[in-house]
């Protein structure tokens, strides 16, 4: 069981960092007022999860304007989906070995 727990990527241990790759793994991209709402935090809270999840280049962010106000989305990089898939797998490999 320790080889499997080893594998899970620690960057995806918090709830909202979970969250956040979940919600990008299904969609093209999400805004960050839809990410705030959909895991109900604050505008801190989501930015320092952002900001370390986009320091290991697991998600891209794209700046735009809209009218006069920035809007800005978030995507899951090639490397953040690699990277999810896998600890997924531990997971359900954890969760397998522990089914008896």
């Amino acid at each position: 069981m320790k080889d499997v727990i080893d594998k899970l990527n620690k960057a995806f241990e918090n709830r909202i960092r979970l969250g956040i790759m979940s919600a990008l793994m299904v969609n093209e991209s999400v805004d960050f007022l839809t990410l705030k709402e959909l895991l109900d935090v604050t505008d801190g809270n989501l930015a320092s999860h952002i900001t370390a999840l986009e320091k290991v280049d697991y998600i891209a962010v794209k700046k735009e304007f809209v009218g006069k106000k920035t809007k800005t989305s978030y995507m899951v990089t090639s490397l953040g989906r690699k990277e999810f898939n896998y600890h997924l797998n531990a997971l359900e490999k954890l969760v397998k070995q522990n089914r008896k």
